[in-house]
């Protein structure tokens, strides 16, 4: 089928792009600036579903410009008579414009914003575009949008392709520094989600790379989720395709107690969920309830929460017209989908366990022992709650609450140790800032089920001051405080304590993450006492540029908060206006998965090997 300037639908041009630019990528900060290069990778993606592209490569370069190369069909660079200019300068340069709008050009598509690339030329200082196509290399240059000469050829060229190259513009953005990390997670993600797809990243800065080719597609999703635990079964894979909808589901249950199900829509993920994920929940359920009936292997009906638990899947749909909603744009809303998920998890998990009866009665022994935790843990919420711990009307004693009710101005300090919690009770603002000192390190909730950790003191104490519930019942409508603050000694014991809270976190409230609510504090490492004066530092760098300054004097180097007197505390740590606070994001779910299984999880190998390749960066040793 033709791929020429026929296919190429205009609606609009970019005049309000460069004045509004957060309503065309999301915001003017990292997240905006990293959308750059995936509106720009998601065309040669496109390429790849519509079965013309099978490489892509990435390249950061050292002054920050991005290279997108694929080896697509090109852009097409012919003349639009309605125009009288190349097809390709239209895609550039007018917003809508491109063959998405023609489902003769591309069946499905992605691109959560749906802007393009046209976008991306409007907000970069400088951008280049190379088409291969023909037999010859087409090129055309722009500035903050315009195009600076018409489309010429360069060159003769073999094969068939589009090369992008921008430089983000520093009028627009609050940095223009790209993190290798956050762009190979998605790269990583995308050669997931398309079967065969090689994609490759360089970062001219720091000379990183990373090369992704996956030929299983998200079933090694999934056993790339799972490595780190054990599994009880082959991964399940299910592939349907109804009413140009395609879906793709793989499965598999491990002996953890946490669910990790990622959800993706035209390889956007979906993290707020959709019409596709409520689908497949849905079958799930019920095919297992029908199993335990018609085998008469129970007489309990499982609920949703006890089919998930130990449930590691990735669902994927490609839906022709996709119907984005919520708040960040990123749950499915078709209506038709959920039916077509539901059919298509329900009739090949049925045939999957009566073809595979051993599989199935370990996925149902999983399920009857979720349930049983499930009654245990009921019961736990409800003795917890006859003692009035987990009502909002009672809280906790060891918590200092402050003065204000108006959730956006409080901020709760969950500090380590009675006595950094006596030293911040002292320096406090009682206005706005509450104190909740734990004793000692918590459970690790990535070993523990609902019940046990609803029987754990320090946890309720923290859920009772929190106050939206945990789990299942989390609402963060109810959160009393707008700022949660992790502070914790700055040695191995703190670290670990940090990284039981934040499992906490990311398991029973993530919305708290999401939401950018958790904040880990910054006490200075080191104090040094020149004239009557202390002056604090709170890096190595610091230090040693002030034992520059100041030469031999004495360093204090705290270990530990409880070092600290209140006023020290206020003036380092707890003052709003001079403090330095580390906000807790999740920009890769599912490293973030990943690392918390490794760091928290059962297994010890994963863990060792992880201490033994990262050994060499520590530099602040207890020992």
């Amino acid at each position: 089928m033709a791929y020429d300037a026929s296919s190429i639908t205009v609606l609009g041009g970019l005049d309000a792009v460069r004045k509004r630019p957060g309503m065309y990528v999301g915001s003017t900060s990292a997240r905006g600036l990293h959308q750059l290069v995936y509106e720009v990778v998601d065309n040669s993606v496109d390429e790849t579903v519509a079965g013309f592209a099978k490489v892509i490569r990435v390249v950061i370069h050292k002054d920050n410009s991005v290279t997108v190369y694929d080896d697509g069909r090109g852009i097409p660079v012919d003349i639009m008579p309605k125009f009288g200019k190349s097809a390709l300068e239209i895609v550039m340069t007018r917003l809508h414009a491109g063959g998405k709008f023609d489902k003769k050009a591309y069946k499905v598509s992605g691109g959560l914003h749906g802007v393009g690339v046209s976008v991306v030329n409007a907000l970069s200082e400088k951008l280049w575009v190379e088409v291969r196509r023909d037999g010859k290399v087409y090129r055309q240059e722009y500035a903050r949008g315009n195009p600076l000469a018409d489309v010429s050829v360069v060159a003769d060229g073999e094969g068939t392709g589009t090369t992008v190259e921008f430089l983000p513009d520093k009028e627009i953005f609050d940095s223009i520094e790209f993190s290798f990390e956050a762009i190979s997670s998605r790269m990583r993600e995308l050669a997931f989600l398309n079967k065969g797809l090689r994609i490759s990243i360089q970062d001219e800065r720091t000379e990183k790379s990373n090369e992704f080719h996956y030929e299983g597609g998200i079933k090694s999703f999934v056993e790339y989720l799972n490595q780190n635990r054990v599994a009880l079964h082959p991964v399940i894979y299910v592939f349907r395709e109804k009413d140009d909808v395609q879906v793709e589901v793989a499965l598999q249950y491990n002996d953890g107690y946490n669910e990790s199900v990622f959800s993706f829509a035209n390889n956007i993920n979906t993290i707020e969920g959709g019409t596709h994920l409520s689908g497949f929940k849905t079958a799930l359920t019920r095919t297992i309830n029908s199993y335990i009936e018609k085998n008469r292997l129970g007489d309990e009906r499982m609920t949703s929460d006890d089919v998930r638990e130990g449930l590691t899947a990735v669902v994927s749909v490609k839906v022709p017209e996709p119907q984005f909603e919520g708040q960040t744009k990123t749950k499915l809303g078709n209506s038709d989908v959920k039916g077509i998920v539901d059919s298509a998890i329900s009739s090949s998990l049925s045939a999957f366990f009566e073809e595979n009866p051993k599989i199935a009665r370990l996925v149902v022994d999983k399920c009857l022992n979720a349930a049983k935790a499930r009654e245990a843990a009921k019961k736990a919420r409800d003795l917890v709650r006859r003692k009035t711990a987990l009502e909002s009307g009672s809280l906790p004693g060891k918590l200092a609450d402050c003065a204000s009710r108006d959730p956006d101005k409080c901020e709760l300090f969950i500090v380590e140790g009675e006595s950094a919690g006596g030293s911040c009770k002292g320096g406090r603002n009682r206005e706005f800032q509450a104190v909740l000192p734990l004793k000692g390190k918590i459970l690790n909730v990535e070993k523990a089920r609902l019940n046990k950790i609803l029987s754990s003191g320090e946890l309720v104490i923290l859920v009772t001051a929190i106050g939206a519930g945990i789990g299942e019942t989390f609402d963060i409508s109810r959160l009393r405080y707008s700022k949660l603050i992790l502070m914790c000694d700055a040695d191995v014991d703190g670290a670990h304590i940090r990284t039981l809270l934040l499992t906490f976190f990311f398991r029973y409230m993530r919305p708290l993450i999401e939401a950018g609510h958790v904040y880990i504090a910054q006490p200075p490492l080191y104090k040094i006492t020149k004239d009557r004066k202390d002056h604090y530092f709170y890096n190595d760098d610091q230090l040693a540029s002030a034992l520059a300054m100041f030469g031999d004097v004495e360093v204090q180097r705290y270990k530990g908060l409880g070092e600290m007197n209140p006023n020290q505390l206020w003036d380092t740590t707890m003052n709003p206006e001079i403090r330095t606070l580390l906000k807790v994001t999740v920009d890769d779910a599912v490293e973030a998965d990943k690392i918390f299984t490794v760091l928290m999880g059962s297994e010890v190998e994963p863990r060792r090997a992880f201490i033994e390749s990262n050994a060499r960066f520590v530099k602040n040793l207890d020992v």
